[in-house]
């Protein structure tokens, strides 16, 4: 994630140092954690935080485990990582449910933190991933656009939205749970009203939304990039009234992360939910025990599998492994999972996901997401007997697809150069060889270069 990216080249630069060491003294450890600390501090991390995460750190990796270790820089990285988790929270938090629908879920925070869209993504994740029937409700009848905005993404991730127009909010809160209650509706979003900064008049609207509906969560929604502001909004916000958590939002911004690490400790309330992008879909369940591992360079192969697996098709891959052992792999099953792999996210925020070895050879920077679109203009200008069978592609054909895609007869050779690469693979393994994965690999046109990277076009 973009805003730890600064945080994690640092603290990977000094555990190779470290690892670089057979033994380690205890002022070798002492060094490190010097560094641990100024890389905290500089991601925007609360001095407090830091001053008792680096202490309790050094306590741990001054003691035998880690001197006495034969591996006691990979030693290190561990109690890092274990700490890391527990600064953070230690296990993800959920929303609670209600033991008698509907959940009503209270969305608070300042202007400008993504609380209207972000509702809607927590709506939208809910009912994709647990089957809930969610209703946004527009208590926002202040801001200008507050109540189309919200229409708008409802309409997007197909769920209602309740409105009364510019009413007062309190009875419009009251209104909606009535609503959700008679029309089936087992869980409540309340899109409430923002300021620019934290006033009296706010905090009284929102108790008296509080007071009359008694929400089972009220989540609160801070801008990582805003730092340091966004612990000191979350200590504010739960003075007053008591949140439940902390839906942190812009994890993919040019931030220094210090957010995620601090609200925890200064607050004690869990961060339970990330926006990790502009996209409605672009939201997580927030584990801090994979979020550490990321900050850290060991990737996030869990939430990849977890993506993976919710753009996975048994049937499909079931015929796909047919074709395989059959070596009937055509340009339809390519289209096919180019379009599953595009359906799993943005290829960047895939990439941060794996761990540091995997993550240098799928360079992120290398992807250029144009080359899918071009190849699936390619493919989808033949036709089916072409798909099929490119071998019937002669000279006159490609120049016939070239025109129908508004490209040329080289991007539809180089697309059938991959392809053949890409059989010659499937057909080694059908039979049980390996094949030489060097030479296709290291191939300028090999089949991965030219499934997703970047080039210089004429």
């Amino acid at each position: 994630m973009a805003a730890f990216e600064g945080l994690s080249e640092k603290l990977n630069a000094t555990f190779r140092r470290l690892r670089g060491k057979g033994r380690l003294t205890e002022e070798d450890v002492r060094a490190g954690m010097r560094e641990v600390r100024l890389a905290l501090l500089e991601a925007d991390v609360s001095y407090k935080v830091v001053k008792d995460f680096v202490a309790r750190l050094t306590e741990r990796c001054v003691g035998s485990d880690v001197l006495e270790s034969l591996t006691p820089g990979q030693q290190v990285v561990k109690l890092v990582n274990e700490e890391l988790t527990a600064l953070m929270g230690g296990t993800g938090a959920r929303l609670t449910m209600a033991s008698k629908p509907p959940t009503v879920v209270m969305m608070v925070g300042l202007q400008g933190a993504g609380k209207t869209t972000n509702g809607a993504k927590l709506a939208g994740l809910y009912h994709r991933q647990f089957g809930k029937r969610p209703l946004l409700v527009a208590c926002d009848v202040y801001r200008p656009a507050a109540i189309r905005q919200l229409q708008v993404v409802g309409e997007q991730l197909q769920i209602p939205v309740f409105e009364m127009g510019q009413g007062d909010p309190v009875k419009i809160a009251e209104e909606s749970i009535r609503y959700a209650r008679d029309h089936g509706y087992d869980m409540v979003f309340l899109d409430t009203a923002g300021r620019l900064h934290i006033d009296e008049a706010l905090m009284d609207e929102l108790k008296a939304i509080k007071r009359a509906v008694t929400p089972t969560e009220i989540l609160l929604v801070v801008d990582a990039m805003t730092g340091q502001d966004a612990v000191n909004a979350a200590s504010a916000f739960d003075e007053a009234l008591g949140i439940d958590g902390v839906l942190l939002t812009k994890l993919d911004g040019d931030a220094r992360g210090g957010a995620a690490l601090s609200i925890r400790a200064a607050t004690g309330k869990p961060i339970k939910f990330v926006g990790t992008g502009e996209k409605l879909d672009m939201i997580e369940l927030f584990h801090p025990d994979r979020m550490a591992s990321r900050i850290l360079g060991m990737g996030d192969m869990l939430s990849f599998i977890e993506k993976a697996e919710r753009q996975y098709d048994e049937k499909q891959a079931a015929k796909l492994e047919e074709k395989l052992r059959k070596n009937r792999f055509t340009l339809t099953d390519y289209l096919e999972q180019m379009e599953q792999l595009q359906g799993m996210g943005d290829l960047s925020q895939l990439a941060g996901m794996l761990p540091g070895g995997m993550a240098k050879g799928f360079d992120a920077s290398q992807i250029d997401t144009r080359q899918f679109a071009r190849n699936k203009a390619i493919i989808q200008s033949m036709t089916p007997q072409e798909r099929e069978n490119p071998r019937i592609l002669n000279a006159s054909r490609k120049r016939r697809i070239a025109a129908g895609c508004g490209l040329e007869v080289v991007d539809v050779n180089r697309l059938l150069k991959s392809f053949e690469m890409l059989q010659q693979l499937t057909k080694s393994l059908s039979r049980g060889r390996m094949p030489d994965l060097g030479g296709m690999m290291g191939n300028r046109n090999s089949a991965l270069r030219s499934f997703g990277r970047k080039k210089r076009w004429k």
